[in-house]
């Protein structure tokens, strides 16, 4: 487990309607209630060298209010209208992108609108709709597969517990988290490779594994921030902190970043580099890119500042 330390530094060892709570919660303005979820096992917390545990939860928890003031209508980007139809998105997702899996689905739906139609579908007919995805033949076996499962063991029903989902064929944690948090509201945390890379950019977290990740990370927040975090921390790595070049110049969180510097920092090169996706970029409370940073053209105020 490695040392842990003490909270002194010490070391002590949408195109789609979506009918789902999530999406009725940005409609109404109601919270969506929030119910218990299954974590993953637990692992130390292990905040950098020169940062106590206590302050890497403050700069955590203000990337997050920083984002989603940015993100304020974060959700997720693939269209679905019921449990059912988001549990299959997802899994098609992999290896691909949401808009490739939203291009896709209408005709899948269309032809089979319900677990039985799609478990009872044939493979190759599947397989053809399916193609553009990517690795078909693999993702046309788990979406017959689970819908099976949910024919045969829960009654055409997704099911809303986490132990459950994992049990279906292709659905992983990741996915089960997704489903359970926009289809279902339960809290969870979906760490897929934007995730990854942005908490290790950030520093919450050196770890590598996906279920280590989740459980780090999600000791810094409380269990009912956890959904929309992800969503967060998603939209802005689709959108400016990207894998090869990050738009660090055009930042909002830019002074709360240690990784600030790997990406372009100029002011007007960083525009250039910004994506914008379905749900649009919301640029409005973006303040000028020269305004996150000091005379000397580094991030200020200093990291880990409250």
């Amino acid at each position: 487990m490695g040392e842990q330390s003490s909270g002194d530094g010490r070391k002590t060892g949408k195109t789609a309607k979506k009918v789902t709570p999530a999406k009725k919660a940005v409609a109404t303005g109601k919270p969506v209630a929030v119910k218990k979820a299954a974590s993953a096992k637990k692992v130390a917390v292990r905040p950098s060298a020169d940062e106590s545990r206590t302050a890497l939860v403050r700069r955590a928890r203000r990337i997050n209010r920083e984002l989603a003031e940015v993100y304020p209508y974060a959700h997720p980007e693939l269209d679905f209208e019921n449990p059912f139809q988001l549990l299959v998105a997802t899994v098609l997702s992999a290896q691909t992108t949401d808009l490739r899996v939203n291009q896709t689905t209408p005709a899948l739906f269309a032809k089979y609108p319900t677990p039985e139609d799609l478990a009872a579908a044939n493979p190759e007919e599947v397989e053809e709709i399916l193609r553009p995805c990517g690795f078909f033949r693999a993702k046309t076996k788990s979406v017959l597969g689970l819908s099976k499962a949910l024919t045969e063991d829960f009654g055409g029903e997704v099911p809303g517990r986490l132990e459950d989902l994992v049990k279906l064929p292709g659905v992983g944690r990741k996915t089960a988290f997704v489903v359970l948090g926009n289809a279902f509201g339960r809290p969870g945390i979906t760490v897929d490779t934007h995730f990854q890379r942005l908490v290790r950019r950030w520093k919450w977290t050196e770890e590598t594994d996906p279920d280590k990740i989740e459980a780090v990370v999600g000791a810094l927040f409380p269990k009912s921030d956890w959904t929309d975090l992800s969503h967060h921390v998603i939209w802005h790595g689709r959108r400016i902190c990207h894998a090869r070049k990050p738009a660090c110049g055009a930042c909002p969180i830019a002074p709360l970043c240690p990784a600030y510097g790997e990406g372009e920092t100029d002011p007007e090169k960083a525009k250039k580099l910004l994506k914008y996706e379905k749900g649009g970029f919301p640029g409005q409370r973006l303040k000028p890119p020269q305004a996150y940073l000091d005379a000397g053209g580094k991030p200020a105020p200093p990291l880990g500042a409250a």
